[in-house]
């Protein structure tokens, strides 16, 4: 299969010019391996994915380096966690850049290691799935923001999406952009190698049946508040667990949780966090969606639509080496007396960025009533908000609210 240029390789190389060593972190099967070597096609490179390998990286690290020098990339490196302090050492030995170039599938137990060995000294890159743009080889790179300058940049390469659900539900991992690839088997597979090599080493889980259940569940609510106790009586587990099982999705890369929007003058507003999957392909799975034209037509069609665009503007934040976890978040709460919700905010520069996403293409402005609630702040600013839906082209609503299309994002 041909190579699916990936957004954030600029990113990627400024920080190698600019650190000695820089981490790439992901979940499992995102590419990070395949990008890497294509960008350092000149560079060693060892996975210790391979059994020798580790046990030699284990057994004695400074020996492993010895035989594996800078500059180098080192695969699925939390597998031999004394190597960080090593690495740490052969970095302030030197003056050069790009000495190592880590990755691995565990950003977990990658952060923790990173955190003893290697604060202040690595430049850690987060690499999500494919993202829209790349899937259709637009090199469009700039993060999403709903305002006039980005909509007059977009329109210069954004092209409609006719296929969509096809891609919504095929999901977002390079492997399955090669058609001769079955989607049942591989997700299959990649649930299988999840819960056999990453789950049993975040946690000691003890029925691996038990979790994949709950993987079921929490599929079921993606682009819903996270209720842990409604899961719990689902699947008969105690608090407790289902809420370390939540911790183990977010670290490992499976879901991503959305703060509630917070400001003292909603007094009103819900503090409970979204539950959104970041594969949308691998939330199909799980629910048994078996094709697109049934997910779409489905109960789940809307909530997998909003974990689609919303996985979309979080990858155009992390492609662009920024920290989206601090300015994304969403709203709910009474205002008036009536329930109110705002799907997606975004902040930037004190100024809040309200988006609405719907499934239909027949918008009205009545349907983003609810980013008023917004002129209620102070000392933030309400700006320009988008509804994005199937439109055919972006336009606009009202005067501060435009209509956007899934494909402008």
């Amino acid at each position: 299969m041909e190579y699916i240029r990936r957004a954030i390789e600029g990113i990627i190389r400024k920080s190698d010019a600019t650190f000695k060593c820089i981490l790439v972190t992901g979940a499992r099967q995102t590419g990070k391996s395949t990008m890497l070597k294509h960008i350092f096609s000149d560079r060693g490179y060892v996975s210790l994915d391979d059994p020798f390998v580790e046990d030699q990286a284990r057994q004695n690290a400074n020996v492993f380096i010895a035989l594996n020098p800078p500059p180098v990339i080192y695969d699925e490196v939390q597998r031999a966690p004394d190597l960080f302090r090593h690495v740490k050492i052969k970095c302030d030995e030197s003056e050069s850049r790009g000495l190592f170039c880590l990755s691995g599938s565990q950003p977990f137990e990658l952060m923790k290691n990173v955190s003893e060995s290697l604060a202040g000294r690595v430049s850690i890159i987060e690499l999500s799935g494919l993202s829209l743009r790349e899937i259709v080889h637009d090199a469009f790179d700039e993060r999403f923001l709903p305002t006039v300058e980005y909509v007059e940049k977009r329109n210069r390469t954004a092209k409609p999406v006719e296929n969509i659900w096809k891609i919504i539900h095929r999901g977002s991992f390079p492997e399955l952009q090669n058609e001769e690839v079955d989607w049942s088997i591989f997700y299959s597979s990649y649930v299988k190698s999840y819960l056999e090599r990453d789950v049993r080493q975040l946690s000691a889980v003890q029925n691996l049946d038990d979790f994949r259940r709950f993987m079921i569940a929490a599929a079921a609510r993606t682009g819903q508040m996270l209720n842990y106790s409604n899961i719990a009586n689902e699947i008969g587990k105690d608090l407790t667990t289902i809420r370390n099982w939540i911790s183990i999705l977010e670290a490992s890369g499976i879901v991503y949780l959305l703060e509630p929007f917070s400001n003292s003058v909603l007094k009103r507003a819900i503090k409970t966090p979204k539950l959104y999957f970041r594969d949308t392909g691998l939330a199909s799975y799980l629910t048994r969606w078996l094709t697109p034209e049934t997910l779409a037509m489905g109960a789940m069609g809307g909530s997998m639509l909003e974990t689609f665009v919303v996985s979309e503007v979080l990858k155009s934040y992390s492609n662009a080496g920024m920290d989206y976890r601090y300015c994304v978040s969403y709203y709910r709460g009474k205002d008036n007396g009536s329930e109110s919700e705002i799907d997606l905010i975004i902040e930037e520069n004190g100024i809040l960025h309200p988006i609405e996403i719907k499934m239909n293409s027949s918008a009205t402005a009545d349907q983003t009533s609810a980013f008023r609630v917004l002129d209620k702040i102070q000392d933030k600013k309400r700006g320009m908000g988008a509804l994005v839906c199937s439109c055919p082209q972006p336009g606009m609503l009202r005067d501060n609210v435009m209509l956007l299309p899934y494909w402008f994002i």
